[in-house]
């Protein structure tokens, strides 16, 4: 079998992102606050812990997203979120031991420079009271550039901010206009040298392949655009058209998008692009410029993956507040309410949020750590591992269902073929022995 034989055995497959082992699909409402009250009373007296905390409001909704977001054109429920929010942070803090500190922060959403100057530094000031930062802490945001003025940029920057990442998709107009996003380049780069300006000098751009009315010519315009800005990441991701899960969705033309083989181009062509640019392949989906963090956990085999993608965070333990966010913790994964009224009613019962979950097994654990190492390393060695001849067998099932994609030794030990990369989602997918839900998942390319 042919590598284009392959592609076309893929460009229509889906599979999950893999981001948690098992992916969210499985989580169930067995697994709720009793779970969350004993597994996190359990996490070792200090610990370094992680924390993501949720904004879910947005000025416009983006037709492309599928995240957990709702539209708001006043501040009032911006506040209104904030005060559960310190409430949440309280409960949480309180159930966990008192000397646990933070080494990475994320901001996450939604947008969450949506919030006015004032109402972000009260957000840091409160995650500061309860979870203090271990030295050298990351911080980061993720930054709409057409939602940051001079006021905010000042309160990032007095936050301790070190990372900002920056929503793009596409520069094209047309492209823009296509998925609901209009965002003009010279506002990105505003928003760039606004931030750098104050000393946050980490900047990662985030974009899209796969999008409507999305062209080899177009593709490379954006690229070269934000090439010019200079980011230290960039993530290049396939867009995932879901419009059964996110109703939003069906604003955009189906028939505008590429078909599988012109979105799979598309990828090739952008990774080239990033290449000839001088940055370093990271995983699936990220480039890096080689002395970037993240570039350099890559090279040292100690890149991570987790509900954000691909990571240099070595925290065991991640804490999710706010409405829908995730925690991980060794025990398992705990999801909190998605509807923000629902997420506040729990909140203000004193108990936390989680509406479900997922409690890992052993085998559980073993192949989610198989797989968080075949899409960070593109290889795995049975030979790593304790249960030697478990990850054998999870490696000989991936050569057995994508023998030309891989190479196997006797051994047991498996890496992709580097001209089949792009197929590690579905290399993975086969070591996983569960079934995946029809139409729940994106195409794996």
């Amino acid at each position: 079998m042919t590598l284009q034989t392959l592609d076309a055995r893929a460009v229509e497959a889906r599979a999950p992102r893999y981001t948690s082992y098992p992916p969210a699909t499985r989580f169930h409402d067995g697994v709720g606050a009793d779970a969350a009250v004993d597994w996190l009373g359990a996490v070792p007296p200090g610990s370094r812990i992680s924390l993501y905390v949720h904004i879910p409001f947005c000025r416009r909704l983006c037709w492309f997203c599928a995240c957990r977001t709702q539209g708001t054109r006043s501040t009032a429920p911006l506040l209104s979120y904030l005060d559960a929010l310190e409430d949440e942070i309280a409960l949480i803090a309180d159930a966990l031991p008192p000397d646990v500190t933070v080494s990475h922060l994320h901001l996450g959403g939604g947008t969450p420079t949506l919030l006015p100057a004032a109402a972000m530094a009260r957000l840091f000031e409160m995650l500061e009271a309860r979870f203090p930062r271990a030295p050298g802490a990351e911080v980061s945001v993720e930054v709409d550039p057409t939602e940051l003025d001079a006021a905010r940029l000042d309160a990032l920057a007095a936050a301790g901010l070190t990372r900002a990442s920056l929503g793009v998709q596409d520069f094209d107009p047309a492209v823009q206009a296509a998925i609901g996003r209009p965002q003009s380049f010279a506002q990105t780069a505003a928003a760039v040298n606004g931030l750098r300006a104050r000393g946050i000098s980490a900047i990662n751009l985030d974009l899209l392949y796969g999008l409507p009315h999305q062209t080899a010519a177009t593709i490379d315009r954006t690229l070269g655009q934000a090439l010019s800005l200079i980011p230290d990441r960039v993530a290049l991701y396939g867009y995932a058209h879901v419009p059964w899960a996110s109703k939003r969705q069906v604003m955009i033309e189906a028939d505008a998008l590429p078909d599988a083989h012109a979105r799979l181009g598309l990828a090739h062509r952008a990774a080239d692009r990033m290449r000839e640019a001088g940055y370093a392949a990271v995983g699936i989906d990220h480039f890096a410029r080689p002395a970037d963090p993240m570039a350099v956990a890559a090279r040292a085999g100690t890149l991570r993956r987790n509900f954000q993608g691909y990571t240099t965070d070595t925290a065991e333990i991640l804490i999710g507040l706010g409405a829908s966010s995730i925690s991980r913790l060794p025990q398992g994964y705990l999801q909190n309410a998605a509807r923000t009224g629902d997420w506040k009613a729990r909140v203000q019962r004193g108990r936390p949020a989680v509406a479900r979950g997922y409690a890992l097994t052993t085998r559980d654990r073993l192949v989610g750590e198989v797989i968080e190492r075949l899409l960070c390393d593109f290889a795995v060695d049975p030979a790593a591992f304790a249960d030697r001849r478990s990850v054998a067998e999870l490696t000989a099932r991936a050569a057995l269902h994508w023998p030309e994609a891989v190479i196997r030794t006797r051994t047991g030990a498996l890496r992709i073929r580097d001209e089949a990369l792009h197929l590690a989602r579905m290399v993975a997918l086969a070591m996983d022995a569960e079934p995946v839900p029809t139409g729940r998942h994106s195409t794996a390319i």
